[in-house]
């Protein structure tokens, strides 16, 4: 920048700030009170507490289990794992389990929790095989097992806890928002859309208006200054985050210059690497020439976790089977008798790679639904590319039933164990579906259907096309054996609930 081109902005932004101050002080946006330097402290130590909490009632495990087994309990045990949980605490705390960011998080919360568990199991286990702590076995399974189950529920406790704070505006982190207007204005909008996450927006700083006029609103977010003065709105603010959208014109030097200066009032700064639908775990930063490069990793396809992913399937589908004989001879019989129909209703779907199977339903509707289909009205359907109407007359009585607990969707147990399905996965669509894909909806075809998947767990037939299609792109790009055993303990929860089923 040139030494014109410098005094021309500090003009600019002398002449703003009086107007920028006048601004502030109408609106009231420089905090309530309720800012990060307020509720972190006070959130960590509850966190804190219910982790103590569950090493406790490890402890007493692991103390009932070695006196049923050796008859005896050794007083230097009770330290021995007194500081086992304090190394464990320490880990997860270095791991940033307690990192604010993380609280809420969900799936990086217990990931890094998980992590803590290894890393200490592996420590202990060598320390225990130098020492020959011979009642190791003993002691540790029983007390690593239920401090791992103890956490996992102390954290997935606290998490709803933020959650409905946060959903009630408190808990929040006062965040500016900088950069392009377009790019701050979408970046608001996502924050609006999950107050989960913990970012409350006071502020954008956007480029100058050319026609000179005065600062205005973006998504209803106050204007309150430019990416080159974002300092001095920090410094008046008193905010905890600056969220930097991706823009050309502000990285290399002047983004390592504001992270400089944020880092002197203890700021956090993030900046978008303007890559949508991209789960953390598959971008990393590395070294390439000098620069720091941000790597996108291939999505989740490697050998091992698709093994992994199959045997998942087989063996769960096959304990699913042999534990719901009973429901399944049961709604056998009830579709029979209801209409002396078919009990099943089998049907052309596209599976992995564009490959037909026939997939295996309980029969819900009249014999002759597909026939009668040509004969409905559009009018009521939710989603403009899946035929779904709230009121479908061609849905017999037990239909309506098996729908509703997704009943009717049990026997494409069998379809998984040929494989032709999996648990986990995006809808299986029918042929004239993806006749009208655009090519990004093409993409829902590099896995296996599911049974359930994001779209199950998010509303079910309530949602539009395009949510639907979101959900399955993003679960195709970022899917892990984590995410799948995650999204089948959330399906049983969407299901007793009945809610989006029809």
């Amino acid at each position: 920048m040139t030494t014109d081109a410098r005094l021309l902005s500090a003009r600019r932004g002398a002449a703003l700030r009086p107007f920028l101050d006048d601004t502030l002080s109408a609106l009231d946006v420089r905090g309530d009170g309720r800012s990060a330097t307020t509720w972190v402290p006070r959130h960590t130590a509850v966190v804190v507490a219910g982790d103590v909490v569950a090493f406790a009632l490890a402890l007493l495990s692991a103390v009932g289990v070695s006196r049923r087994v050796t008859g005896g309990w050794e007083p230097a045990t009770t330290w021995l794992l007194v500081g086992v949980a304090a190394l464990w605490l320490a880990v997860l705390a270095g791991s940033g389990g307690y990192d604010r960011y993380h609280s809420g998080t969900g799936s990086e919360e217990y990931r890094v929790i998980g992590r803590a568990a290894v890393i200490t199991l592996a420590v202990v286990s060598a320390g225990a095989l130098v020492a020959d702590w011979r009642e190791a076995r003993t002691v540790l399974l029983p007390f690593v097992v239920v401090a791992f189950a103890g956490t996992l529920a102390s954290h997935a406790i606290m998490r709803r806890r933020l959650a409905r704070l946060r959903q009630g505006s408190s808990h929040l982190m006062d965040t500016i928002v900088v950069g392009r207007e377009d790019r701050v204005a979408a970046m608001i909008r996502e924050f609006h859309a999950a107050p989960q996450a913990g970012f409350r927006v006071v502020g954008a700083c956007v480029p100058a208006d050319p026609s000179g006029r005065g600062p205005g609103m973006v998504e209803g977010v106050p204007v309150v200054g430019t990416p080159g003065t974002a300092v001095a709105a920090v410094d008046r603010m008193g905010c905890d985050v600056v969220a930097v959208s991706s823009d050309a014109d502000l990285a290399g030097a002047p983004l390592r210059r504001l992270g400089w200066s944020l880092a002197e009032r203890k700021i956090d700064l993030l900046v978008s690497p303007g890559i949508a639908e991209v789960a953390g775990p598959r971008l990393s930063l590395r070294p390439a020439a000098g620069l720091s490069m941000l790597h996108v990793e291939r999505p989740a396809d490697g050998a091992g976790r698709l093994l992994l992913k199959r045997v998942t399937d087989t063996v769960g589908a096959g304990c699913i089977v042999l534990l719901a004989l009973p429901i399944l001879a049961a709604i056998y019989l009830a579709v029979r008798l209801g209409d002396r129909g078919p009990a099943f209703f089998l049907q052309e779907r596209i599976g992995q790679g564009g490959r037909t199977f026939r997939m295996i339903k309980f029969r819900t509707m009249v014999t002759d639904a597909e026939a009668r289909l040509a004969q409905m009205s559009r009018d009521g359907q939710v989603n403009t590319v899946l035929f779904k109407d709230k009121s479908d007359p061609r849905i017999t009585r037990v239909g309506r039933i098996l729908r509703k607990y997704s009943l009717d969707e049990l026997p494409q147990l069998f379809n998984v164990l040929k494989g032709d399905m999996s648990l986990v996965g995006p809808r299986p669509p029918l042929a004239r579906e993806v006749a009208g894909y655009e090519s990004d909806a093409m993409q829902r075809l590099r896995v296996l259907p599911g049974m359930t998947g994001l779209w199950q767990i998010s509303g079910r037939s309530d949602l539009d096309w395009e949510q639907s299609l979101r959900l399955d792109l993003w679960y195709v790009d970022n899917w892990t054996p984590m995410l799948d055993w995650q999204i089948l303990a959330r399906t049983a929860k969407a299901v007793v609930r009945a809610s989006g089923a029809y």
